[in-house]
């Protein structure tokens, strides 16, 4: 089996579906063998697609600040990993962005999941994500309010997109009840232990 190295190297020239991007292949994976917390994100919009970097956006800020991640925390290989669900960009659609290309996830997230031993728990960020990882019916809304049914290892989030802030006021239970639920989580996991 190759190491995750090599195969995150395989990923980044990934051509298989170069035709049908806008803006041409540019897969945005970043992980290391240690990570802890996986995140599994929708696709890179505009602005990652230009930095190659993930959640470099106001949803990645939105995500931070639900995480209590700082920056450096958040980017820390070693400790989070982040894959989304289409590497690339999918171009723009009526309303937004176009939904992830449907061949990254089962071309590629096997195989790089089976390079992260140490996953304890995984974010599964937007409908494309759970839909993909859960066997149930629900809706998004239905398993971020049952956040709990996927525990201990996969936690269901809305997108934190600033296109969700209606979806964010119609649920205030969400700020009350799944963020300290979601903060209570991670703290158990001290991804970045005392130094005492």
């Amino acid at each position: 089996m190759t190491d995750l190295t090599q195969l995150l190297s395989e990923v980044s020239q990934c051509q298989r579906c170069s035709t049908q991007l806008p803006l041409g292949p540019r897969p945005v994976v970043k992980a290391a063998a240690k990570a802890r917390l996986l995140i599994i994100g929708q696709a890179p919009g505009t602005r990652v697609h230009a930095t190659g970097i993930p959640f470099n956006d106001p949803s990645g800020d939105r995500l931070r600040q639900w995480l209590q991640m700082t920056d450096e925390q958040f980017y820390n290989p070693n400790r989070v990993a982040i894959m989304p669900m289409g590497f690339c960009y999918p171009g723009k659609g009526k309303s937004g962005d176009l939904p992830p290309r449907p061949e990254c996830a089962p071309t590629w997230h096997q195989h790089i999941m089976a390079r992260l031993p140490h996953i304890e728990l995984v974010l599964l960020i937007g409908r494309y994500a759970q839909d993909y990882y859960l066997a149930d019916k629900r809706t998004l809304t239905e398993r971020v309010k049952h956040f709990a049914d996927y525990g201990p290892r996969y936690f269901p989030l809305p997108h934190p997109s600033p296109r969700n802030l209606l979806w964010l006021k119609r649920n205030p239970w969400f700020d009350t009840t799944v963020l300290p639920a979601l903060q209570s989580r991670l703290q158990q996991l001290q991804l970045w232990p005392s130094l005492e």
